[in-house]
């Protein structure tokens, strides 16, 4: 990667960030009208942001802040790019956008069988606080319940704040 660049997300990136989240996520991939109802939500509760590499999109997320609360809603890196940072960017840069929303902790769910996101969420302080059984439809499969607690200035991460390379795969 020599150009990575997290922007806003556009109603003018769907068809790319759809096509990145079928296949990522198959049967169980957000809607377009799923992701316009969130993108008409910025920047009131939501951030959605996308990932480019050279002009591409590699990759997205969206936050939900209100009420001293945040919830990272998702984080998808496309396959070809995993390991390279984009996952761990596009976290990094939730987290500060919560705590300069005045969050005090970020909550997300992962899917249980999904090892990749899990190290990365750890990596970047989230520990494990509940199961949500067969959350994901239509395949029943659970979802780990994670939080991270957000004190003092914006979170940069643990070390240098550029990631393990172990974990960036959609949550």
């Amino acid at each position: 990667m020599t150009g990575l660049r997290l922007r806003t997300m556009t109603t003018g990136d769907l068809d790319t960030v759809l096509r990145l989240e079928l296949a990522l996520f198959g049967e169980e991939a957000w809607s377009r009208q799923m992701l316009v109802g969130e993108l008409g939500q910025q920047p009131a509760t939501r951030r959605y942001l996308v990932a480019e590499d050279d002009g591409e999109i590699v990759g997205y997320a969206g936050l939900l802040a209100a009420g001293g609360q945040a919830d990272v809603l998702t984080i998808a890196v496309d396959a070809a790019r995993w390991g390279r940072g984009v996952g761990s960017a596009l976290l990094r840069q939730l987290l500060a956008e919560a705590a300069e929303r005045g969050c005090t902790e970020v909550f997300l769910e992962v899917r249980a069988d999904n090892a990749r996101a899990q190290r990365l969420y750890r990596w970047w302080g989230f520990a494990d606080v509940g199961i949500r059984r067969g959350y994901y439809q239509p395949s029943g499969t659970d979802a780990i319940v994670m939080r991270r607690p957000l004190t003092g200035p914006a979170p940069t991460g643990p070390g240098h704040g550029d990631g393990d390379g172990s974990g960036e795969a959609g949550a």
